[in-house]
């Protein structure tokens, strides 16, 4: 970040915290309000973010609940929150079940190998793109940013094509491979690439390092912060995946956690009580993928805001 980039207050503010932090002390804490209007503004403020944190949390809420109630608790009218009798076998049955267990297993393979596969390839491109000069390479960079603005399902006929007559269909690569390459994806991580200072490579290339050396020992190390956000945001993609899976996977021991939940709801459309339990079971690793990584979502997020 220059000092053009922010206003003349932000960098005295910015250089007060650096201050601060280099001589090993926290940034002062914000006072309370001395006047009426203070608190006034302060008191709306807390009311605004509860309703916002109860109006985001409400849905989560209803749906555990939901998942303690019979089959006929769920859509009754009246609508109560809670159950008469709560129903524990529900979340019982549903992790006894092998089927939804093995279901369970096989999303998390297929989540956890098209991160993996998706970093490494758009962190490739993002490399090549921000300190590699090549021929025609501004007309690819341009070419590749205008895949952001494609939407997925005007390409879903052309896609399913293409992996038809590779013989791709009713496998784990068809859900894998086809969407690991994100133009999004390489277009965050390059901006990161070219904030880190050229004097690093050029120490590197006075060592011997070639290209891949470079990468492997300067730049994997100091991509954590992008790859958080992208790893995070590839594992979601899969993990809610429904319409491509659909469409290319017809064997039930290959669905993946939608597709399961979906016949699921088809096949047993008494049992909703049973189905939120099993939905609810479906969110918790999202959700605690959140929380193990919201410090570093948030940092990220800040420092975005900051350049």
């Amino acid at each position: 970040m220059t000092p053009t980039q922010i206003s003349p207050g932000q960098s005295g503010a910015l250089q007060e915290t650096t201050r601060i932090v280099l001589a090993g002390k926290e940034p002062p804490r914000r006072r309370l309000p001395r006047t009426a209007g203070g608190w006034v503004t302060l008191v709306a403020k807390a009311l605004a973010g509860a309703v916002f944190v109860l109006a985001a949390l409400f849905p989560l809420a209803w749906m555990v609940i939901a998942g303690f109630k019979s089959k006929t608790e769920v859509i009754q009218t009246p609508f109560q929150f809670f159950p008469e009798v709560w129903h524990w076998e529900n979340y019982a049955q549903i992790i006894s079940d092998p089927t939804f267990l093995r279901t369970l297993g096989w999303t998390f393979l297929g989540a956890v190998l098209f991160t993996v596969l998706s970093l490494t390839v758009n962190s490739f491109a993002a490399y090549a793109f921000a300190r590699l000069e090549f021929r025609f390479q501004r007309t690819l960079w341009v070419a590749v940013i205008t895949t952001m603005f494609i939407p997925g399902m005007t390409i879903l006929l052309t896609s399913f094509i293409v992996v038809t007559r590779l013989s791709m269909l009713d496998t784990l690569a068809v859900l894998v491979i086809p969407g690991a390459a994100s133009a999004a994806s390489v277009f965050f991580i390059r901006q990161f690439y070219l904030n880190i200072p050229a004097s690093l490579e050029e120490a590197a290339m006075l060592d011997g390092c070639g290209r891949f050396a470079i990468f492997w020992r300067i730049f994997l190390p100091l991509s954590k912060p992008p790859f958080v956000v992208m790893g995070i945001t590839a594992f979601l993609a899969y993990w809610n995946s429904y319409v491509w899976p659909i469409m290319t996977v017809t064997s039930p021991e290959r669905f993946v956690l939608q597709q399961y939940l979906a016949t699921f709801r088809s096949e047993r459309s008494t049992e909703l009580g049973l189905l939120m339990a099993g939905s609810v079971l479906a969110a918790a690793p999202v959700v605690i993928l959140f929380l193990v990584f919201q410090r570093q979502i948030i940092g990220n997020i800040k420092m975005a805001g900051l350049k």
